[in-house]
């Protein structure tokens, strides 16, 4: 970091630092998750019918297919937007590799009926790793060299071309024309008399692809469009729901775990009342990472990590003065209880929270044999800080850095390697090699936190520069570039779609890791995008961020 540190000399300094205050929104679920009730009764019952369910689901998606494989491709797809996937993963990579086999050659399509049957090949395809050309779509062109518009009259063709469109990577032209000929279509559809049923399909798509949405959140709001299709499968149906329950309950238990800690055990609510109150909030964002139940002891250490980013995020954003914040940032980076005698009440508080859930880590690393995980995890806590001490000097100093300089340091204030490894906790084949690679900026994790970064800011600039902060990328396009706020947001979401097409790139084989390692981080990108889409959610809960809490921790599936 050093070498974004602005002395006084470079800028002329805030002599008159008053402690600022953002008026935070209070968390309005206070205790509410403080308990669970489930019947250890029910859950046998459950878990019973759910193994009868998943067999029967397993026979389907194995039996014999013709060789177009439509129906087979439309079951996997179902299964996998339902959220039940991580059930069948070998005989989804199995039946995907026959059809890989049947469907290409040298990674060319050349087998597909229709444009809804291309267009779902082909993401499934590229969902699965496979390289698959996209010339493919070429042949969807007319003489004149265009799309043919034809095509225009097939809404659930259009749809699928649509989504298939959002696996491109770079150099695909094809696929930014298809992307940009069926979203004008599409949207050009929903002015027409389109049936209730694809004009909410349509809407839905062109507010966030699949590709782009958080995964248990598409669970819960495919089902409702799955039951419509006269070609769903009840089984999978009442079988999605019965496991939609039963994460629940395992969901809601964590929280509660949670709560009790952050509410009861460290009373931050009364203890820091000028932070942000997020743990709820936060528990949909881990859900978003990974919601699957081996990674359970993962998501509380998650939530928790999660919690103190966001206390130490407004320490540095708002609540700290200068001269604190330095002491802070020592004292974290030595990592000794003895340096929270110098701390001001607040801060000794949030300090030793930090070490005794860093602990917590280190015991339940040994348990797993791989005590030098915490190393990295320390090193990433200590990057974190110091980045934040730098963008609180800038704002001290009045110092607007260049976007390059600021999105280096931006992301890690983020958080972004904190929240790379520590999913990395309830995988059983980490290794160190693994933890050196997540830490060493590889480019889909550079992109992923970047999406997150300039999407923050796009939404959260105007509320936090109203109590002064420090330059957001938008101040730092706008002076580097003298141009407007508009062409300033305009350039940073162009910088997002190309972030989305390298990590489209990163997760095509060969990936450097396994894609059990690639996915968290691909699914932080997907909160993010649905978080900061209209407006920081995570920040102002209220509206839509709510209806998700309610739909993913609340309101259980109808079976």
């Amino acid at each position: 970091m050093s070498s974004f540190i602005v002395s006084a000399n470079e800028a002329k300094p805030n002599s008159d630092f008053t402690r600022r205050t953002a008026n935070y929104r209070p968390n309005v679920w206070k205790d509410y998750f403080l308990s669970y009730d489930t019947s250890s009764e029910e859950v046998d019952n459950q878990n019973k019918q759910l193994e009868l369910l998943k067999e029967d689901v397993r026979k389907v998606l194995l039996s014999p297919s013709d060789n177009n494989f439509s129906s087979k491709l439309n079951f996997i797809d179902s299964i996998r937007r339902l959220g039940v996937s991580y059930h069948f993963k070998h005989e989804i990579d199995g039946v995907m590799n026959q059809i890989y086999v049947v469907s290409t050659k040298d990674n060319n399509i050349i087998a597909y009926n229709d444009l809804h049957q291309l267009s779902v090949l082909f993401r499934l395809l590229r969902q699965q790793g496979y390289r698959i050309s996209s010339d493919v779509f070429y042949k969807l062109k007319d003489q004149t060299g265009k799309f043919d518009e034809r095509l225009a009259n097939d809404i659930q063709g259009m749809m699928s071309l649509y989504e298939a469109s959002q696996l491109r990577i770079h150099g695909e032209e094809i696929l930014e024309e298809a992307y940009k000929f069926s979203y004008n279509h599409l949207t050009k559809s929903l002015t027409t008399q389109l049936n209730p049923f694809l004009a909410v399909q349509v809407n839905q798509i062109l507010e966030q692809p699949v590709h782009r949405r958080i995964p248990r959140l598409e669970a819960r709001y495919y089902l409702s469009f799955y039951e419509e299709d006269p070609s769903y499968y009840e089984n999978l149906v009442t079988f999605a729901k019965l496991d939609f329950n039963m994460l629940q309950n395992l969901h809601r238990k964590e929280l509660s775990n949670v709560t009790k800690w952050w509410n009861k055990d460290l009373n931050v609510p009364t203890k820091l009342p000028f932070v942000r109150d997020r743990v709820v909030e936060g528990c949909i964002w881990t859900l978003g990472i990974y919601f699957e139940p081996q990674y359970s002891v993962a998501r509380e250490i998650i939530m928790k990590i999660g919690s103190l980013i966001t206390v130490i995020d407004d320490f540095y954003d708002a609540y700290g003065t200068i001269d604190e914040l330095e002491v802070f940032t020592n004292a974290i980076e030595r990592w000794d209880i003895c340096c929270s005698d110098d701390l001001p009440e607040y801060m000794r508080f949030c300090y030793t929270t930090i070490l005794d859930v860093y602990k917590e880590i280190e015991q339940e690393m040994k348990k797993q044999g791989k005590e030098y995980y915490i190393k990295y995890a320390k090193k990433e806590m200590k990057r974190l800080v110091q980045a934040q001490m730098t963008e609180a000097r800038w704002l001290h100093c009045n110092h607007i850095p260049t976007i390059n300089e600021y999105i280096q340091v931006s992301i890690l204030s983020l958080g972004s390697h904190v929240l790379t490894i520590t999913p990395f906790i309830g995988m059983k084949d980490m290794t160190e090699e693994i933890l050196i690679w997540a830490t060493s900026q590889p480019k889909i994790v550079t992109a992923a936190f970047t999406i997150g970064r300039l999407m923050d800011d796009i939404q959260g600039n105007e509320f936090e520069q109203e109590r002064g902060h420090v330059a957001s990328s938008l101040e730092c396009y706008m002076k580097q570039h003298n141009t407007s706020r508009q062409d300033a947001i305009d350039q940073l979401y162009k910088k997002i779609e190309s972030a989305w097409i390298d990590i489209n790139e990163a997760c095509l084989c060969p990936t450097e890791l396994p894609m059990t390692f690639l996915i968290p981080i691909v699914n932080f990108v997907r909160v993010c995008q649905v978080i900061y889409k209209d407006k920081d959610m995570y920040t102002h809960p209220e509206g839509k961020m709510n209806e998700y809490i309610e739909a993913l921790l609340i309101n259980k599936m109808c079976v």
